[in-house]
């Protein structure tokens, strides 16, 4: 495992910071979890983690903990700024004890700014991001997404990025270092080539009516006759070509006009068949249709078996 060997000290919060340890803990780094309140955690993810149950009011648990991170690599921490310092653990303290330690503080808004000591959730740092407002439907507010653009995305996953890339210079340096990551920036880093992508013929309409945000009849889900959906993203016109070849239409279609007629077509003729037949007509036509899965479907649909994709987890 390529982090073998690598301690991490994680303390306990919501989602982001538990995942960050999951990512290092899948990748054979050995995490242990600071638990302050173990009798109401909600952590789905701390399979793989030790955890210790401590009381930071109390000063033989701050003993603890500085003991553990003089023999840690990394350290993540999910408090607001301050909250670290007033439990005389903070990065002055923890790098003091251990210079190589990677003290890795995972928050939505970062340790300095206007919002920094303010609360907020994956929402709030998505709509900071400004990828908040390329979501959603035409004429229809933006749609708040499940939590994965700041949450794990743009705060654990690119914390995890930030902690493997202080690892690497400090075996250069022999030095630790302070991670000041932020959800807002991370989510906004994620959507980067959303932003830069701006003046492609791809974009250039208002929310919702854009080829890949759901105004392309194309690139859009739609139900079938049992009340389940498809996904087709046929883009390119030899896709789309294929496409109409297994709907059963016109294939003189022009691909790139949108009216509601031709969505409601498509509406229409999907709901004749149920989401099983469709997919045996678009297993034999590569058209990028594929099925909507629940997380019920997941493990056992076929490509994901071949892959062994999902996995129980104790």
């Amino acid at each position: 495992m390529a982090l073998k060997g690598i301690k991490v000290i994680e303390f306990v919060g919501l989602a982001p910071g538990p995942f960050c340890g999951m990512l290092l803990s899948d990748f054979g780094a050995t995490v242990t979890r600071i638990d302050m309140n173990p009798r109401n955690s909600i952590d789905v993810l701390q399979g793989g983690k030790r955890t210790l149950a401590l009381n930071l009011k109390q000063p033989k648990a701050i003993d603890v903990v500085r003991s553990l991170c003089r023999g840690s690599d990394v350290l993540i921490e999910p408090f607001r700024p301050g909250v670290m310092e007033k439990f005389g653990l903070g990065p002055t303290v923890l790098l003091k004890d251990n210079p190589r330690l990677i003290y890795a503080r995972l928050t939505g808004f970062g340790q300095t700014g206007a919002h920094a000591v303010r609360a907020g959730h994956d929402l709030n740092y998505v709509a900071l991001s400004g990828v908040l407002s390329m979501l959603g439907r035409k004429t229809n507010k933006p749609t708040a997404p499940i939590n994965l653009v700041a949450d794990f995305a743009g705060g654990g996953l690119m914390c995890a990025f930030g902690i493997l890339a202080a690892i690497v210079e400090r075996h250069r340096s022999g030095k630790g270092q302070i991670i000041d990551h932020a959800m807002v920036e991370g989510a906004a880093y994620v959507g980067s080539w959303l932003f830069r992508s701006q003046t492609l013929p791809i974009w250039g309409k208002p929310r919702g009516e854009n080829i890949i945000d759901g105004g392309a009849h194309f690139y859009d889900t739609y139900e079938t006759k049992d009340g389940k959906f498809l996904s087709v993203g046929a883009i390119e016109n030899k896709f789309y070509r294929l496409l109409l070849e297994g709907l059963g239409l016109d294939p003189e279609l022009s691909q790139f006009e949108e009216d509601e007629q031709r969505r409601e077509l498509f509406e229409t003729t999907f709901k004749t068949k149920t989401r099983d037949e469709w997919m045996e007509i678009f297993s034999e036509k590569d058209a990028c249709v594929f099925p909507v899965l629940t997380p019920d479907e997941v493990e056992s649909y076929q490509h994901n078996r071949e892959r062994n994709v999902f996995v129980d987890y104790q």
